[in-house]
């Protein structure tokens, strides 16, 4: 059966849905000619008309956007790179997460800002930002973010199909990096996790690329005699708390991974969760696995490597954590 990469996974899921309801339609910057990373291309011309180029203006992508979904629209908007998205920060705060909430449920915005995250791929300071803990925050925004390219595809179609705002994070290390057999798509529902591996000795939370890395330092792990579960955590808001409580009770060790910064990173509202209903299962303290503390991720290959979490770092922390 044909492989499908990431980027083949979102583009179907677009195709699909602007095929399927003709209120879809996608902007963002050179989104016409498929984008810098090519996720939209062919689909201008398959659907003319429906694919507009915007300016170099996060906050004006974001606005426009707010708009089009008020008027019964539904707006695929595409940021560029995540790190940008913060110049339309007011908008996705003060409006869009709000805007339900305020109508007293009478109103609803679908729209969806699509966003690649993340480093790993030599972006330097200002393409390779971590930018989930800033949303997570936002009650009435839903931040989604995959890993394998099934779950691309159908939490991207139950995203746009979804009455309230969604942001959608594609890693872009995993765009061509990860792939999968061509198949049905995978989980439908915002707001659960999978259970991807099953083992006895500990717990690790991870999501995006982290997940793949979680997943290798499994096997590694495995050969020496130590069995990880490893949960792959799909949606970070609404978080599936079930499944995390559960996980982390089952082992009674936890290691959560992610590449943003430790301090203020979403791994704390995981370790938090877990202490507070889940403390008298633990055997050890909840180890993280995160990006240092330092401004923005280097540009320099050793240096880059240093900041990510990576299998190596994630084995040696799961190590330590087993034999406590």
């Amino acid at each position: 059966m044909a492989q499908v990469t990431v980027i083949e996974a979102i583009r179907s899921a677009l195709d699909e849905e602007m095929a399927a309801d003709d209120r879809v339609f996608i902007l963002g910057e050179d989104v016409e000619a498929g984008g810098v990373f090519r996720v939209t291309e062919g689909l201008a011309a398959k659907y003319p008309g429906r694919l507009i180029d915007s300016p170099l203006a996060e906050s004006s992508i974001i606005g426009i956007t707010i708009g089009a979904a008020h008027y019964g629209l539904r707006p695929v908007a595409e940021i560029q790179f995540a790190d940008f998205i913060h110049a339309g920060f007011d908008h996705m705060a003060s409006e869009a997460s709000r805007w339900c909430y305020r109508t007293k449920g009478d109103a609803f915005l679908p729209m969806v800002v699509r966003t690649p995250w993340g480093g790993g791929v030599h972006g330097g300071q200002h393409h390779s930002q971590s930018i989930e803990a800033y949303y997570t925050h936002l009650p009435g925004i839903k931040v989604v973010a995959p890993s394998f390219p099934s779950d691309y595809r159908s939490l991207l179609k139950a995203a746009i199909a979804d009455p309230n705002p969604v942001l959608f994070l594609e890693h872009k290390r995993t765009y061509r990096l990860i792939k999968q057999e061509a198949g049905e798509p995978g989980e439908t529902v915002i707001g659960r996790s999978r259970v991807t591996r099953k083992g006895s000795d500990l717990t690790i939370f991870a999501y995006g690329l982290m997940l793949h890395e979680s997943l290798a330092a499994a096997d590694e792990l495995a050969a020496e005699g130590t069995e990880c579960t490893v949960v792959d955590l799909l949606t970070l808001q609404p978080l599936d708390v079930e499944t995390v409580l559960e996980a982390a009770k089952a082992t009674g060790k936890v290691l959560v991974v992610h590449e943003d910064t430790l301090t203020g990173g979403f791994g704390g509202e995981i370790a938090a969760l877990i202490a507070e209903h889940a403390f008298e299962y633990l055997d050890a303290p909840i180890r993280r696995v995160c990006g240092p503390d330092i401004p923005a991720m280097p540009f320099h290959h050793n240096m880059e490597s240093f900041f990510m979490p990576d299998r190596t770092k994630i084995a040696a922390a799961a190590r330590d954590l087993a034999a406590y």
